[in-house]
């Protein structure tokens, strides 16, 4: 039985030996700078929720506008626009979309769907 545990956790030892030098030097990850716009769906609509809660702390409309440029999106008001009915649609989380609604309707994308999510005042608007 002592000669069957000790193999045991020789045959454990060399295999994490073997699978750390495979995973750390023979083929470690290689990180590629991806594009933005190569983000599943979900990823890119966080990243909109974000830009848009940071344009209500700041203000700064052209600034929210370049930070969504790296999408590779033609146009940013619709594509803003898609999301925040897409968020209102499928009953995300009320306060993504008040923020996506401020951002919508400063981008001058304020459609009927949007009003009742209207509680957060844009700053510029109104």
């Amino acid at each position: 039985m002592l000669r069957f545990l000790i193999s045991l956790l020789i045959g454990l030892v060399v295999g994490v030996v073997i699978g750390l030098y495979l995973g750390w030097v023979q083929f470690p990850v290689e990180f590629v700078n991806s594009p933005a716009s190569s983000l599943a769906q979900r990823y890119q609509d966080e990243y909109i929720v974000m830009i848009a809660a940071g344009y209500l702390k700041d203000g700064d409309l052209g600034g929210a506008v370049e930070r969504l440029r790296v999408l590779g999106v033609a146009n940013i008001p619709a594509y803003v626009q898609e999301v925040t009915e897409r968020y209102i649609s499928n009953s995300r989380n009320a306060d993504d979309i008040s923020v996506l609604v401020a951002l919508a309707e400063s981008l001058g994308r304020l459609t009927p769907i949007m009003l009742p999510y209207r509680t957060i005042a844009a700053p510029g608007a109104g």
